[in-house]
């Protein structure tokens, strides 16, 4: 453990004008507080802090930084209370241990609210001042040191878990790539303890076997960018025992078949002399195709910046090179942290961190705790690409996003009236992923609103919580106004008309806060339409919701969103003209089925509610049949068909083949019944086509 003066000597080397008052209070503040408390290792518990303290000073952290370092758990493991260390330490330091207190018992279970709550508090904290994240990785860093001396397993691997699963990917997020590999190492070790040992092993063989290996090659790429006229301080290292794992386990081989479990690096004075000797060493030695990846002039969102390659350097042997300068490299190393040594610490860090500011939006719009984790966690996780702006505004997205992610990663108004896309000229649908380096633009109408089939592909947080936020909005609105209209139909079943203060008391009696609220539970069959006849008019009702009287009239669905307060049945597929009925069960949307559909058979404890399409219902999706002749030219000649009578193909699998026939299923979108009628007329008038009929 580090001594009072040795830890303030650290500091006052890099920073000479350090407030030394304040770092020896906080020593003895700490040391007092904890007093004879003991950690599992049996060392005294104030150990650890000044240990956390002693991590922040390699990163030449600022004296207020190390200060919280040296309290950070006070608040929480003793006696002392905020206003004590506000009134001792001053705001900065009380707001920061405030902060990394909050942070101190996240959870990584997804099913926990508790974990939510505690990541919603993370989030905040680190928006607020980007050193309180510091401050608790290096916290987690030191505990996962002395991790083995926990002795309940379950503990460990729960430890071990939230380090690999949170962490580790925010060091990385911030750029602190020396944390993130220190923190798998050790996770990785008490998760995969078998995995972990035999990577350990084969490595120590590999060394022994080829001890001058790295140096070898270290010394060849020096005096190889020498004679190019390039001084670079050039490093060789083995790959850490989860990066090899992980790969072994990506690309299903063994390690005796990975070839690039060694990386160089090579630091240069300048950018220019990074382009320079990328070109003396591709001159040397091949490049791996697709293993080139320009960092600098398209920096990593945590700010990171090199030239990476990979060659092949001797037979099948390849070799991983990073090519930065001192700068770059200083950011690679520490990421954030370097932008709060002492001499920047007047630098507001936060304005440096975009995706922070992702997930505070984030934790505006997401509404249950699984949505939160589930959107934060793609947030700081998922591996990214590069796609521009037709402006050339450079946007960073994980792999696998699409125009729908994109749009809202440039505004969320844009993102709202999507319509299509444009990806390097070319009109393509908003579900199309985007790839790396493709110029994307967003087509918009103001008319547009965000669609629940979105959520099938859209893959951001920001994206997805947004949509949701929208149909939560839009779902509640219809959801009331389709509980009105059943809420009429109600009150005309009643034997006589209700009086005045009638909905007033209903309210009461179903302990409801308004009348928004009863239509919504109305909707949502939260009560019986037998119940809310009770409460409006005592005795009226049985409550058994016996077979409706002849004045029960049909719902109008016009106006309402399929997906949002009702659903369309996927067996029967109804369309406008269609008769239809709709199926009432408790927290559901309502699901509207053809009249004749064989599973309402089926149905069990629901409501059942009339409907009508309304007076301007706009198409739908039907399902169709078609048993075509063996013969060329047939299916174009169905695609022709539908084509001429202004219906669109959504989607076409084969059924059934043989030597003479074969049956092709179409998702067709349709106006109405009548339009999907003309067309099966059409159709089975065609001589390639034997039979058509609607599913």
């Amino acid at each position: 453990m580090l001594r009072q003066y040795e830890l303030v000597d650290r500091v006052l080397s890099y920073d000479p004008q350090a407030d030394e008052a304040l770092l020896n209070r906080a020593y003895v503040f700490s040391v007092n507080a904890h007093g004879s408390q003991k950690r599992a290792s049996g060392d005294p518990y104030f150990s650890h802090p000044i240990e956390v303290a002693g991590i922040l000073t390699d990163l030449h952290l600022d004296a207020e930084t190390i200060a919280t370092a040296i309290l950070h758990d006070t608040i929480e493991d003793t006696v002392a209370t905020p206003e004590e260390i506000r009134r001792l330490f001053g705001p900065n330091v009380a707001r920061m241990v405030d902060g990394v207190t909050k942070l101190s018992k996240i959870e990584a279970q997804t099913e926990s609210e508790r974990a939510a709550e505690n990541l919603r508090k993370f989030l905040l904290a680190m928006s607020d001042d980007i050193r309180v994240l510091l401050v608790k990785l290096a916290d987690r860093l030191h505990n996962m040191r002395t991790l083995h001396f926990i002795k309940k397993e379950e503990k460990r691997r729960r430890i071990a878990r939230e380090t690999m699963d949170i962490y580790a990917p925010l060091a990385e997020r911030i750029g602190m790539y020396e944390f993130m590999k220190e923190m798998q190492t050790l996770a990785f070790r008490e998760l995969e303890p078998e995995a972990f040992e035999s990577i350990t092993r084969r490595l120590e063989s590999f060394r022994v076997e080829g001890v001058d290996r790295i140096e070898s090659i270290s010394g060849g790429l020096r005096q190889l960018l020498a004679r190019g006229g390039i001084e670079a301080e050039v490093s060789g290292r083995e790959k850490h025992p989860f990066s090899i794992w992980k790969k072994m386990s990506e690309r299903h081989v063994s390690l005796e078949q990975l070839s690039d479990i060694m990386a160089f690096r090579a630091i240069v004075d300048t950018e220019e002399e990074c382009y320079r000797a990328l070109g003396v060493i591709h001159r040397r030695w091949p490049m791996v195709p697709g293993r080139f990846k320009d960092y600098i002039s398209t920096p990593k969102r945590n700010g990171y910046r090199s030239l990476h390659t990979t060659i092949i350097h001797a037979a099948d042997t390849r070799v991983e090179i990073q090519i930065r300068t001192r700068d770059m490299h200083a950011q690679a190393e520490f990421g954030l942290a370097a932008h709060w040594a002492y001499k920047q610490s007047s630098v507001r860090p936060d304005t440096q961190v975009s995706w922070i500011r992702d997930l505070i939006e984030i934790l505006e719009h997401a509404e249950s705790p699984e949505e939160l984790l589930e959107h934060t966690r793609m947030a700081m996780y998922q591996d990214r690409i590069f796609a521009f702006t037709p402006k050339g505004e450079l946007i960073q997205l994980p792999k696998g996003a699409t125009p729908v992610d994109f749009a809202y990663a440039v505004h969320t108004d844009l993102g709202d009236q999507s319509v299509g896309a444009k990806i390097n000229g070319r009109v393509v649908p908003l579900r199309t992923e985007i790839e790396q380096g493709d110029q994307v633009q967003i087509l918009r109408s103001k008319a547009q609103e965000p669609q629940p089939n979105w959520l099938n592909f859209a893959i951001t947080g920001k994206a997805r919580a947004a949509i949701r936020r929208h149909l939560r909005i839009k779902e509640r609105d219809e959801t009331i106004r389709l509980g009105r209209k059943l809420y009429e139909d109600i009150i005309a079943r009643l034997p006589v008309a209700p009086g005045d203060s009638a909905l007033g008391d209903a309210l009461k009696r179903l302990k409801l806060p308004d009348e928004a609220a009863l239509m919504e539970a109305i909707a949502r069959r939260n009560f019986t339409d037998g119940q809310v006849m009770e409460a409006l008019m005592p005795g009226s009702s049985s409550g058994d919701d016996q077979e409706l009287p002849p004045q029960h009239h049909a719902i109008d669905i016009k106006g309402l969103t399929p997906g949002v307060a009702f659903t369309f049945a996927e067996d029967c597929r109804p369309v406008p003209g269609d008769r239809i009925v709709g199926v009432r069960q408790p927290d559901q949307p309502i699901v509207v089925h053809r009249i004749d559909c064989p599973s309402l058979a089926d149905v069990e404890e629901a409501d059942w509610v009339d409907l009508t399409w309304g007076d301007k219902a706009d198409g739908g999706v039907a399902e169709i049949a078609v048993t075509l002749k063996n013969e060329p030219g047939a299916l174009g000649t169905v695609a022709t068909l539908i084509g001429q009578h202004k219906a669109n193909i959504l989607g076409l699998r084969l059924d059934n083949r043989d030597t003479t026939f074969h049956t092709n299923t179409i998702d067709l979108e349709v106006r109405n019944a009548a339009h999907l009628m003309k067309l099966l007329a059409a159709l089975r008038a065609a001589d390639a086509v034997s039979g058509a009929e609607r599913v």
